[in-house]
């Protein structure tokens, strides 16, 4: 969508803000970081950043990052900087959103608060899907266990109650136990950040091993507009410490914290993912970073950040663009809705997201499943989307022109009047055609001779299976041992 030379503008748009406004820095050791360079700093915490530092900075990180599953240091989640054709080269990630308040839950299809079995449930559902490649936390359990009957195993892995430990790091140790696929966590502050890389290194045999298989990435924010706080910039500076992959991803809600033309609000973000990178960079130069910004508009009807607009894909591909233009792995968005419900309005914008972020080549595109602008998640959104996602992969890949796919031979052995069906070609070649796990393609006759479901009735059906049947390898009893410990260990201080 942006050309190279549109990028510039929108490069050097935002050097003037970080030279000429600069970013409110709240955390010292940062502000100690910048004292050392050419930075200027104004009204004691006011960074000024000349145009070589950012540059200097941006130089720095690599363009490729792997997400491993736990354990087997499979390459799961690659993140690909440096991706001409990303229509081609598949390296576009989907998986969900995190701490969302509200669940609705697939059985009883009631809204309700998050418990720690819902969490658990969501986890299984994300952990059988392929299309889904890494996880997030989806929701913020208020209960250990669901209303009603309930089943001991939806306790987190150290038999603790919900109040007993920390809420984020409950949250990695429910997705270390309940999927081998990568993370991405959030947490409160520095000492939740040492938590919970310390469970992942138990998990994956080492520091090191992590370091060289890294299975989880920490998604933070600086604040909008212009400032980094003390908390966040603590994360930041922790993971770049450690050499362990971040995106610190603002979230711009162009006419509320951001000028309302999307051009303000992508160069305002910009300028906020520019100066996270110098101080991630200046605290550890070549540690692993993601870029992404959650450019949002505010409905002026409704006041929220809207999640299902045009002018939020158009959003998605600007960052897509900005983020290529720097070589650097970037962040996205995709399979959520502003409806209340798993309806049909939720339905078009998974659609239309997906296409967008296989589109425009996003690396790691989160969010899969969140209703009502992020405050609900629904499971039966993540299998739906999973299968769009599916359907458009097959769509973006497009066709080839070569005499194998030509099949003139094949033409002309058939002839005139002849059919294909019991061609060897046809046998070669159509299992590549898509088929659907949940859309159904049969007459009507047939349809109602199978019990005339609904597609909302087989998403349900299929969503509470995958819950009930699907349990992903466990972790070693060393493993989940240590892991107790380092959660009883965080309660006491």
């Amino acid at each position: 969508m942006l050309t190279r030379e549109q990028c510039e503008i929108v490069h050097r748009a935002s050097l003037e803000t970080l030279h000429r406004t600069g970013v409110r820095v709240y955390h010292d050791g940062a502000l100690a970081l910048l004292r050392e360079t050419d930075a200027v700093i104004t009204d004691e915490n006011i960074a000024h950043l000349p145009a070589g530092l950012v540059e200097w900075a941006l130089k720095q990180p690599p363009s490729r990052v792997v997400l491993c599953k736990r354990r087997s240091n499979e390459a799961a989640v690659p993140l690909e900087g440096h991706c001409p054709e990303p229509a081609q080269g598949r390296t576009v990630n989907f998986g969900p959103g995190s701490d969302c308040p509200n669940y609705l839950d697939p059985r009883s299809g009631e809204r309700r608060k998050f418990t720690t079995a819902d969490v658990v449930d969501c986890l299984h559902v994300c952990d059988a899907l392929p299309e889904i490649g890494f996880v997030m936390s989806m929701g913020i359990p208020s209960t250990g266990l669901r209303a009603g009957p309930t089943d001991p195993s939806g306790l987190s892995p150290s038999g603790q109650s919900l109040e007993a430990a920390n809420v984020y790091q409950q949250q990695y140790a429910l997705m270390l136990e309940h999927t081998t696929k990568p993370a991405v966590f959030v947490c409160d502050d520095r000492a939740d950040c040492e938590a919970i890389v310390a469970m992942a290194a138990a998990a994956a045999g080492g520091m090191e091993q992590l370091r060289l298989h890294p299975t989880l990435l920490l998604y933070s924010e600086p604040t909008t507009p212009l400032q980094h706080s003390e908390t966040a910039t603590g994360k930041l500076l922790y993971m770049a410490e450690q050499r362990l992959p971040i995106v610190h991803s603002p979230a711009p809600m162009m006419g509320g914290t951001a000028p309302v033309t999307l051009a303000g609000g992508l160069a305002l973000g910009n300028a906020e993912v520019l100066s996270s990178l110098v101080i991630h960079q200046l605290q550890q130069p070549g540690a692993p970073f993601v870029y992404g910004s959650g450019l949002h508009h505010m409905d002026m009807k409704t006041t929220i950040s809207v999640y299902g607009a045009p002018e939020f894909q158009l959003a998605r591909l600007a960052v897509a663009e900005m983020g290529r233009f720097y070589g650097l792995p970037t962040w996205g968005y995709a399979g959520h809705s502003d409806s209340c419900l798993m309806d049909e309005q939720a339905a078009a914008d998974a659609a239309f997201s997906v296409l967008v972020a296989l589109l425009a080549g996003h690396n790691l595109v989160h969010d899969v499943g969140y209703l009502e602008a992020g405050l609900t998640t629904s499971p039966e959104m993540i299998v739906f989307t999973a299968e769009v996602i599916s359907m458009m992969r097959r769509f973006v890949e497009g066709f080839s022109l070569d005499a194998e796919a030509l099949a003139l031979e094949v033409i002309h052995q058939v002839g005139p009047g002849g059919n294909f069906l019991t061609a060897k070609h046809t046998l070669r070649h159509f299992r590549k055609l898509w088929q659907p796990a949940l859309w159904d393609r049969q007459r009507v006759d047939d349809w109602l001779a199978a019990g005339g479901k609904r597609l909302g009735d087989r998403l349900r059906e299929k969503t509470i299976s995958l819950m009930e049947s699907h349990r992903p390898e466990p972790l070693p009893d060393s493993v989940r041992q240590e892991i107790t410990y380092i959660l009883k260990s965080g309660d006491s201080k």
